[in-house]
């Protein structure tokens, strides 16, 4: 099976050069630049107030233009939104809010058009409790085949009255929930997203249909939801919740970052090598060190996993330092490449994360205040958070690996903290949990694309989540027309990155103040960030400037440079 974008008809005579193009096509992921997009949020164009896919076909220019390597679209299969798409009813259709699986076609083929490959996400660990598996389960009742599908037990007390654990999930609340016949089921996330028993030969059989279904209608790769999840040790007795939080995360865990789910992973690999090119995978796992990290980014496995340490960090040179030259020594220890991210669908915008008091260890999943209480934009120093942002994704796109950007950020969207009660849609918001219930609605917000008309361009009369007014100062045709926004900030920065990245090393440059980093790339690309506030000199014979301003000879504060031995031609 062939790739859409390698096909070739002209006879190539050059073997070697043949080889290099099958290498590059197998390896693209490894210094791509992905642009993750929220579906539902991204560009509706039905007129319905929630996004779909042909109006992301629609903006398909506005990628190109971009000059992202790849796109990773959020869940779009059928689901009820209990949780954002990711509680899955069929994942190998489209919700017919979003289109249809002819949509879906034309989109990659739009994409491939225009060189940019696609990832999909895929959801392994629960499904909704609309899936056909699901409701089969709830109607066959105890001990059936179906049942033996998810992870359902007795209760306890006389009568099975209560859950067979006190175990939380992560949204907040139990971690059980009864079904009628008096039987529980255990649920990780919202109750409307049961987990699987990944034991059953059957759920593994069915993963294996759904990664080839999606690999044959041209995706080039997969996210995997919460890939440390899969598996799980139910052995009776259950520990309580006491105990299961004191165990060590050592592939022995009851729930969490097992060794067996590897297994699960090399089967998924082979499937992957059935394509030419392979289709690459990025595990999402929360785990507990680089070592368990670095499992799941195997060459045998995933092949690539996050790193969200400088998602986690404060803007601070020493951590940002420290994050960098452990992930690269991650990397080159398992043959993968790192990932850099600073914003995502599950936390707080790092424009605005920037603009607050740091974070000083508190996980930024959690909530702040001002988001608490509104978002009083006194409570955040937006100026400082977007120069900030700025600054440290330029050090980002400087760096060897991927990068994961996240719809909005090209434009300096800020968390968005305006939303009532009534107009939110996050279960963290209403059940609490380890978002600190305030859920995660406020980078979730449908982009702005014009500073006129309603919803900003999105699409309708009015967006699935209100849009502040002060959207229209960051929308996409506002931005496009001023060459020093942020949007024309990434346009630049993505496009010399295409053309300065080579090698997957950097060097450190000692730069004489602890707030400063500067690193050189194999080429002599120069990358020099000033974390602090006083201006850091540049040396009047250095390399040419090619990103970034310089005032009076010096890096200002809280800003990025690339340089180069030689101004790059138009």
């Amino acid at each position: 099976m062939t790739d859409a974008l390698l096909v070739d008809t002209d006879t190539d005579t050059d073997t070697e050069s043949a080889d290099a193009r099958r290498t590059a096509a197998a390896t693209w992921w490894r210094q791509a630049a992905v642009y993750q997009i929220y579906p539902r949020s991204f560009a509706d164009a039905d007129g319905d107030g929630l996004g779909d896919l042909p109006g992301i076909r629609s903006r398909v220019d506005y990628l190109a233009e971009l000059g992202i390597d790849a796109v990773w679209l959020s869940p779009f299969y059928p689901s009820a939104l209990a949780d954002g798409g990711y509680d899955v009813a069929d994942y190998r259709d489209v919700d017919p809010r979003l289109g249809t699986l002819e949509d879906f076609d034309e989109l990659i083929a739009a994409l491939h058009e225009r060189g940019i490959r696609v990832i999909v996400d895929i959801v392994p660990n629960h499904t909704s409790d609309l899936h056909e598996w699901f409701q089969e389960a709830l109607a066959a009742g105890r001990a059936s085949a179906a049942r033996d599908r998810y992870v359902f037990r007795e209760g306890k007390g006389a009568s099975g009255e209560e859950p067979p654990t006190d175990w939380e999930s992560v949204f907040g609340g139990p971690a059980w929930e009864r079904v009628e016949d008096g039987q529980w089921y255990f649920h990780n996330f919202a109750t409307e997203q049961p987990d699987l028993n990944w034991d059953h030969p059957e759920v593994r059989a069915d993963f294996l249909k759904t990664l080839r279904f999606w690999s044959d209608r041209g995706v080039d790769g997969f996210r995997i939801d919460v890939a440390h999840m899969l598996t799980k040790d139910l052995t009776e007795p259950l520990p309580s919740r006491a105990e299961l939080e004191q165990m060590p995360q050592d592939g022995n865990h009851p729930l969490l970052d097992r060794d067996d789910v590897h297994e699960v992973y090399a089967e998924w690999r082979r499937v992957f090598e059935e394509y030419d090119p392979p289709r690459t995978a990025v595990a999402e796992a929360w785990v507990s060190s680089p070592e368990r990290r670095a499992k799941y980014a195997s060459a045998e496995g995933l092949g690539q996993a996050f790193n969200f340490d400088l998602l986690e960090a404060d803007f601070d040179a020493a951590e940002f330092r420290t994050v960098i030259t452990d992930n690269l020594a991650q990397a080159a220890e398992t043959g993968s490449s790192t990932t850099w991210v600073l914003s995502n669908h599950d936390v707080t915008r790092h424009a605005t994360r920037y603009g607050l008091p740091p974070l000083a260890g508190r996980p930024v999943k959690q909530g702040t205040e001002w988001v608490a209480a509104g978002g009083p934009q006194t409570d955040i120093d937006r100026d400082r958070g977007l120069r900030r942002a700025r600054a440290a994704t330029l050090l980002l796109l400087g760096l060897p690996g991927s990068t994961y950007l996240y719809q909005g950020e090209e434009l300096g969207l800020q968390e968005v903290a305006a939303i009532t009660a009534e107009q939110r849609q996050d279960p963290a918001f209403f059940r609490g949990g380890e978002y600190d219930g305030l859920g995660r609605d406020g980078c979730r917000v449908p982009l702005p694309w014009s500073a006129d008309g309603p919803a900003f361009g999105f699409g309708g009369a009015v967006a699935h989540l209100p849009q502040p007014a002060w959207f229209a100062e960051y929308a996409v045709d506002v931005e496009a027309a001023d060459p020093t926004s942020t949007l024309s900030l990434y346009r630049e920065a993505l496009r010399l990155r295409r053309l300065l990245q080579t090698g997957e090393h950097l060097e450190w440059v000692e730069t004489g103040r602890t707030d400063v980093v500067r690193f050189a790339r194999p080429n002599g690309w120069q990358v020099v960030t000033n974390f602090g506030t006083e201006p850091f000199p540049l040396e009047a014979e250095h390399d040419a400037v090619v990103l970034g301003a310089i005032q009076a000879g010096a890096v200002p504060g809280e800003s990025t440079v690339w340089t180069m031995p030689d101004v790059l031609s138009e």
